[in-house]
């Protein structure tokens, strides 16, 4: 299903009651977020929010995809899966052999329809240009700052058109911008993004690089712009699949460069590669934890249209789970065939937990058929498209369901610390501050499927444990609380979470020699450590800091104490250059500022949005290590 534009989308969602209207004032700088992160943090996503009164003439949508049910109508079906079946089909009539002439022509069609998808021309002036700003100004639009130490105020929900000046391809990405002035933002495309490839292609070539900015229009163009396509599949091919009609285009009134026609702002402009790049940021990222500052470059804007009582989309990243939770879903659903088609046959499905904040962790089952075929799936995934940024990859055998956690779990209590654990590395999201290189580090691999003959090892025997367990961690201050993981069968516990306090004197193997002193872990040979403060009672709190913060290279430490009794400990505490040498600057998690949360409080009746909720904030708070966007200053 096609919608016309972004107004189309929002009658649907008011239809369908997944949408809220506010018509009080709600300042765009930090109040906005502070109401839309209360929302975004209820187990169904909330609802979408529309604020109608933001200080300008624009008013603000956010959590627009933030629910299965919306995401799901933005791709114009009731389900996710409907999406996936209607690509697998397109993917197996095409593969399907043709013997006879008229089986082939049978294709024909699905063919036909397929280059249907391609976008189209628009002639003459479009919506998105029924008011145009020849003297463009940032600053009539509502722009979000979202948390207190972000370096300003940030467009968080923009498609970023730029062309291969060689070949002429289009891309279409989703980089934020942060706003300098009236009319200059970074740009903030990492490395391996096909946007800064294409501008490394300018600077060779000495010109100035022409960039469309666009805002809104059918949600299937905006979800479009962060999937993780080919170089050379165009973003507006895959949205025109998704919203079954070719999108039409509109050439730009000051660049050369075409975009969606009904789309609700465009901010046109240029990127000068012979610039000097801009320091930009911080930012409160969709890790949970901010960006730091990094040079980038500088987006001049030299026109801004937009449709007549145009709405400005934004959206809002953070501790999870948040809007991109459900975008990362789509994702999930979406290319598992196409994975299993081209790189991984044996694939049977895919599960990505908004713990691990879309690269951290990954759950995968296959149809095991031979020794090591765990491992070849491991380098198979590491090396295909985005998922090269995984961090820690789990394989089960397909009997396995991988979206319940509970049986991933049970499994791990079976693990093999010797021969079960893959450690790798290679590239990481330039986000990951765990690293000791941007883009650079660890990963793990962990094989849980049955092990064929070759592969066996002997596992070490499991105790039954019935014996009460008073700890006793006098001797060890920096231990700070403990929780053993019990398993179904009552045997010992296998899995300990461990709270710690750092002191200058700490090491890896320091504190895993305490941990062999205390009796009442004996039975343990797993444990994974996280900060002090960090709710082990929590499994989505615990494992989303744990996972952000552990790098397989660095902070595994596999010890036999003897021979049948191994011990693997996971360190996903901060590191700082006092106890860990850590040589990078260690971001804080993002939380809102009191004052706000105090201001939201008290004015929440006026938003007629139902019973107050609370502030995820008021939880989260005591993660912050010391004010700013930095815990550590180690650089």
């Amino acid at each position: 299903m096609a919608y016309k534009n972004l107004s189309a989308f929002i009658e649907i969602l008011k239809d369908r009651k997944e949408v809220l209207s506010v018509d009080s004032f709600v300042d765009p700088v930090l109040e906005i977020p502070e109401i839309t992160d209360r929302f975004s943090k209820l187990s169904d996503g909330g609802k979408a929010l529309l604020f109608l009164n933001t200080g300008t003439d624009f008013p603000v949508i956010t959590n627009m995809l933030g629910s299965q049910k919306r995401m799901s109508l933005a791709l114009g079906a009731e389900e996710i899966n409907d999406v996936e079946k209607r690509l697998r089909d397109v993917f197996n009539n095409i593969k399907e052999p043709r013997k006879g002439f008229f089986d082939k022509l049978a294709i024909l069609p699905q063919l036909a329809r397929i280059g249907g998808y391609f976008p189209t021309e628009h002639k003459g002036k479009a919506d998105c240009q029924q008011v145009i700003h020849e003297d463009p100004d940032l600053n009539i639009f509502p722009v979000l700052k979202t948390w207190p130490f972000d370096g300003g105020r940030f467009v968080t929900l923009p498609l970023v058109f730029t062309h291969d000046p060689e070949s002429g391809e289009r891309n279409v990405g989703m980089y934020r911008m942060q706003i300098f002035d009236k009319n200059t933002t970074g740009m903030h495309w990492h490395r391996h993004k096909t946007g800064a490839n294409h501008y490394e292609k300018y600077k060779e070539l000495g010109k100035k690089m022409p960039v469309a900015v666009v805002l809104g229009g059918d949600p299937a163009i905006t979800y479009s712009a962060t999937a993780p396509l080919p170089e050379n599949i165009d973003e507006l091919l895959l949205a025109g699949f998704l919203r079954d009609k070719s999108v039409p285009l509109v050439k730009c009134i000051s660049q050369k460069i075409s975009v969606p026609a009904d789309s609700e702002i465009i901010i046109e402009g240029y990127v000068d590669p012979s610039e000097e790049k801009i320091i930009e940021g911080p930012f409160g990222d969709h890790t949970g934890f901010y960006s730091l500052e990094d040079y980038y470059p500088k987006f001049h804007v030299t026109c801004i249209t937009h449709r007549k009582n145009a709405i400005y989309p934004a959206t809002l990243v953070g501790i999870p789970p948040q809007e991109d939770a459900w975008i990362a879903k789509a994702t999930e659903r979406i290319f598992l065939m196409p994975i299993q088609q081209t790189v991984a046959p044996e694939l049977v499905d895919m599960y990505i937990p908004e713990i691990g904040v879309a690269h951290n962790l990954t759950i995968v089952s296959i149809d095991k058929s031979y020794p090591g075929q765990a491992r070849k799936i491991m380098s198979a995934l590491w090396g295909a498209g985005q998922m090269m940024f995984n961090k820690v990859l789990i394989v089960v055998d397909k009997d396995v369901n991988i979206h319940n956690l509970g049986e991933i779990y049970e499994k791990l209590q079976m693990i093999n610390i010797i021969s079960d654990l893959v450690i790798s590395s290679g590239p990481l999201d330039v986000l990951d501050h765990s690293s000791d290189f941007t883009g650079i580090g660890g990963k793990l691999g962990i094989d849980l499927t049955r092990k064929t003959e070759e592969e066996f090892v002997e596992k070490p025997i499991r105790l039954k444990y019935n014996r009460k367990t008073t700890l006793v961690l006098s001797d060890q201050p920096e231990i700070k609380n403990v929780r053993l993981l019990s398993s179904k069968d009552n045997s010992a516990p296998k899995i300990a979470l461990l709270e710690i306090k750092k002191h200058t004197d700490y090491s890896l193997p320091d504190i895993s020699h305490k941990i062999q002193n205390i009796n009442e872990l004996k039975d343990c040979s797993i444990f994974l450590m996280s900060d002090e403060n960090v709710d082990l009672q929590s499994f989505k709190e615990f494992f989303w800091y744990f996972l952000n913060n552990m790098e397989p290279e660095r902070d595994i430490l596999r010890i036999s104490v003897h021979s049948n009794d191994p011990m693997l400990i996971l360190d996903g505490t901060s590191k700082n250059l006092e106890n860990d040498h850590f040589k990078r600057d260690w971001p804080n998690p993002v939380c809102m500022s009191k004052d706000i949360i105090e201001k939201i409080n008290s004015s929440w009746d006026s938003y007629n949005l139902g019973t107050c909720l609370k502030s995820p904030s008021d939880h989260y708070n005591k993660l912050i290590r010391k004010s700013g966007a930095r815990a550590y200053h180690n650089s």
